[in-house]
């Protein structure tokens, strides 16, 4: 068995364990490298925080994440790059099915973006600036030091604001997050995980770790004896003979979302003649939450693995609402997180799991449609921008508007199994869990099917009578920009620093 203080967290980003909710003031560039030399230096020397002592978190942290492009213009080998997924080499936007699997279509299709649409224009780096509050104009002064101005050019400031605990709709966020199994002590057999757990594996967010497949993910490793930098970083797990450029790094998935705050309340007053009590319960169906974060579903009596006792907006399963009569099943929380374990509906006994895995025995058409979420999960680490606007003066005929949104950042070890998994099989999918004609309540697009049925609904169950249906949801949030950047692990920062400008030169 492994024990958390054997994990290097020197050599992890401090996102990675912390989030840094402690430090509000936040910054966060866009940048393009214009001096490679220069830029090294300025790596080679910068304050990029460690994921170390978690009771002596200082007052400042610096995270940087690099675009396949950036790596390039770093002088990273081709050979090294061409380890990363295809989707990172890629790109967010650089391929037309995957924007459409993204939901990135009609009003969200990237060339409608503000930055990150055009794929040869991605950001090369992304510096994350934190701090305590009106502490960020002088770390920023502090981190901007030479040769910083001549290595980089800013592309975009993305705007942020701390506006509490609350997303700009208004409700507490960030409250379900996995906590990861940094000692590595909870079993990833699939034969002993029927029930959800809220513990995941290491390597499910940190590439050079066994995953919930008890599987490295591919990731780039080098032959120390042809590459004579690779001496910096840490051996491979898996493979020792080789270096791990991958290992305490993690991919990190940035889409800024602009939410209409005004829009969103007004819809729902109006779609429930004004009545305050009937549009918050409207509004929190569509969420899964209420505004407090209160779950709409009953805590759980057992224990959750990886959820506090005392964790009273977090210790919730679907088990007892099959139906969705208390948390409608196209609800928000509800397709981004489905809380299930690996067979539907807790099965146990060896032939009713064997009836299962053979796909015999469903009780309800939806059973098999919504896969296991330890495979799935994502560790969110956003921050939203804009001024506070209440639900009772978004409805207002003079709400004031401003731009209002979340920079969303998600870290995980596969892209494509996670991040654009959730977002296509899960938010975008006009069949989530057996409902039909609905997406994403908050993050859906409202495009047809190519039917032409309509995909602009949201339905509740009422165990009391019909099926409660609203239509012609508009568009409540629109995608502004994005792109799949690379978080190193310190070593791998090390190695990038250490690289010669021309490399075939230093070999001869």
């Amino acid at each position: 068995m492994k024990n958390s203080s054997d994990f290097n967290f020197g050599d992890l980003q401090a996102l990675l364990r912390f989030g840094h909710k402690k430090l509000p003031d936040t910054c966060f560039l866009l940048l393009n490298v214009q001096d490679a030399d220069a830029a090294k230096r300025w790596l080679s020397a910068a304050p990029i925080s460690n994921a170390l002592a978690a009771d002596r978190q200082p007052g400042t942290a610096l995270q940087i994440a690099f675009s396949a492009a950036g790596l390039r213009a770093l002088g990273v080998e081709e050979s090294v790059i061409q380890g990363f997924s295809d989707e990172f080499i890629t790109g967010m936007s650089g391929d037309e099915s995957r924007s459409r699997r993204l939901g990135d279509v009609g009003g969200n299709a990237p060339e409608y973006w503000d930055w990150g649409g055009d794929p040869q224009l991605v950001p090369h780096a992304l510096l994350l600036l934190y701090a305590e509050k009106n502490g960020i104009k002088v770390w920023r002064k502090t981190v901007e030091v030479k040769p910083f101005n001549s290595a980089f050019h800013l592309i975009r400031q993305l705007p942020t604001l701390d506006i509490g605990e609350i997303e700009p709709f208004g409700f507490v966020d960030g409250i379900s997050q996995p906590n990861i199994d940094w000692s590595r002590q909870q079993s990833t057999d699939p034969h002993q995980r029927d029930h959800y757990s809220n513990l995941l594996a290491v390597g499910e967010v940190v590439l050079g770790y066994p995953n919930e497949y008890r599987q490295y993910t591919a990731r780039p490793l080098i032959d120390p004896k042809i590459d004579q930098f690779a001496s910096i970083l840490p051996n491979a797990e898996d493979q020792p003979a080789l270096k791990d450029f991958g290992r305490n790094g993690s991919y990190l998935v940035l889409r800024q979302l602009d939410q209409d705050v005004p829009g969103f309340w007004k819809f729902l007053d109006q779609a429930v003649d004004s009545d305050p009590v009937l549009r918050d319960q409207l509004a929190a169906a569509m969420v899964g939450r209420q505004r407090d974060g209160s779950p709409l579903v009953p805590l759980s009596d057992d224990g959750i693995p990886g959820i506090p006792i005392d964790d009273k907006l977090n210790r919730f399963n679907y088990i007892t609402d099959p139906g969705g009569n208390r948390c409608p099943i196209g609800a928000h929380i509800r397709r981004t997180n489905p809380r299930t374990g690996d067979l539907p509906n807790v099965v146990t006994g060896f032939f009713n799991r064997l009836i299962r895995i053979l796909g015999f025995g469903l009780t309800r058409p939806n059973d098999d449609l919504v896969a296991s979420t330890r495979f799935h999960r994502l560790l969110r680490r956003g921050r939203a921008y804009g001024s506070v606007l209440t639900p009772e003066n978004a409805i207002k005929a003079n709400a004031p508007a401003a731009e209002r949104g979340l920079q969303f950042i998600c870290l995980v070890a596969n892209i494509n199994r996670q991040f654009e998994f959730v977002q296509n099989a899960w938010v975008m999918s006009s069949k989530f869990g057996g409902v039909q004609q609905e997406r994403d309540p908050l993050l859906g697009h409202r495009q047809p099917l190519k039917s032409g049925i309509a995909t602009d609904e949201f339905h509740r169950p009422d165990p009391d009578g019909p099926m409660r249906k609203t239509c012609h949801l508009p568009l409540f949030i629109t995608v502004r920009g994005g792109a799949y950047f690379f978080m190193p692990g310190l070593s791998a920062l090390k190695y990038i620093a250490s690289l010669s400008n021309n490399r075939k030169d230093d070999s001869l």
